[in-house]
């Protein structure tokens, strides 16, 4: 488990469209949010993406930058992108399950053709500028994941006030 106001693994990871995130690279002016996303058969993260993608400027207002990342490969990203319509989110793919499981996401294996042989579950990451890591939200199923709307709002009165990393103890 990664603890609050900790540094966090590395994490590359190439990205539809060409280039790469790199998290080292990233400078975001407050945070930047990490979505790990189950991948295309998923039609949760579908839906959560394309909230996501309708909220993707008021994060970046705040000085958050977004990036959703998943296992699946350059060709299903790509459909993804596209089929998902969330032109805007960045989308990297390729993650392994070893970097992954490193970052603490659980990893399912597929139970019907349409999922892959293995995947991570959906995780939600705050990481400050330094690196260290801000916030954590881990699921071991499709849903339970935080809305975005109710995440902005959070972020937005961490902001004003301040607010400090919790769970670090």
């Amino acid at each position: 488990m990664i603890k609050p106001t900790t540094q966090v693994p590395s994490l590359k990871v190439d990205l539809i469209g060409g280039g790469s995130f790199s998290l080292a690279d990233a400078k975001p002016e407050y945070m930047t949010m990490l979505v790990f996303y189950r991948g295309h058969h998923c039609p949760v993260c579908r839906k959560n993406l394309q909230q996501l993608q309708t909220k993707l400027a008021d994060f970046e207002a705040l000085g958050i930058k977004a990036v959703a990342i998943s296992t699946n490969t350059l060709e299903l990203a790509e459909q993804t992108k596209q089929d998902w319509k969330i032109a805007d989110v960045p989308l990297g793919y390729g993650l392994s399950t070893e970097k992954a499981r490193e970052w603490g996401l659980y990893i399912s294996k597929g139970i019907s053709d349409s999922e892959p042989a293995e995947f991570s579950e959906p995780g939600l990451f705050l990481v400050l500028p330094d690196g260290t890591l801000y916030a954590a939200s881990i699921q071991t199923m499709p849903f339970t994941r935080p809305d975005f709307e109710d995440l902005l709002g959070g972020l937005r009165f961490v902001k004003d006030k301040n607010y400090p990393a919790r769970g670090e103890a």
